[in-house]
């Protein structure tokens, strides 16, 4: 049996010339873990949304939605994405629910988008082992307060069926999101390539004006 060719990183990468790219999708869809994966390969920075906005607020994840709900972890969500938009060579995991605001769109088409697919089923079963890994490590799990039901499952579920037409809209898809990292990068790096065979860079829109500012500001390596 051949093998498989090896991913050319640095070909992707000057093919992408700088753009970054945010990663979308559920909660438990694995964002974080592939974006840490996926910066170095292109020479980027990565960013994760909830950490941004734990350290803009100074509270917690869940302390934003007990003190201020739902409505304010959102507009948190979209002032961190307002501060990341300007830049350049970042690789971005978002909060799953950061489609569902239309001026969100307005930041992230200044990049390209990456939807990592994964299944309600899937994706329970992954939390479920994280939490079961946290309580014996007896560490916290990460919160994920709109699992705070009765039915995680099919809160999940009803989540992925609200916002999959949004998740549609991204520039890739990533089918199956739930396999290896060793299968699963080489894949998103076909994908981006097909993706930027037929969507020219200078189609990208061009970053909006960002509102208001958070108490804390991005740092990146062109800071």
């Amino acid at each position: 049996m051949t093998a498989a060719p090896l991913t050319d990183w640095s070909h992707l990468q000057t093919r992408l010339q700088g753009v970054s790219l945010y990663l979308i999708g559920m909660m438990g869809a694995g964002k974080s873990t592939v974006g840490r994966a996926l910066a170095p390969q292109l020479g980027y920075q990565f960013f994760d949304t909830d950490t941004l906005i734990e350290t803009a607020a100074g509270l917690t994840i869940p302390e934003i939605f007990a003190e201020q709900g739902e409505a304010g972890f959102r507009e948190w969500e979209t002032q961190v994405l307002a501060q990341l938009c300007p830049h350049s060579r970042l690789v971005v995991a978002t909060g799953g629910g950061i489609v569902e605001r239309s001026q969100n769109w307005s930041y992230l088409h200044h990049g390209l988008t990456l939807w990592l697919d994964v299944s309600a089923a899937t994706l329970h079963q992954r939390l479920q082992a994280q939490r079961l890994q946290a309580q014996r490590l007896q560490s916290d799990a990460t919160p994920r307060p709109l699992l705070e039901t009765s039915d995680p499952l099919k809160t999940l579920t009803h989540l992925l069926d609200r916002r999959r037409t949004l998740y549609a809209q991204a520039d890739v898809r990533i089918s199956e999101a739930e396999k290896p990292l060793d299968i699963l990068l080489p894949a998103i790096a076909e994908a981006l390539q097909h993706s930027l065979r037929t969507t020219p860079l200078q189609d990208l829109a061009q970053p909006p004006s960002p509102p208001m500012q958070t108490d804390a500001s991005i740092q990146t390596d062109e800071s």
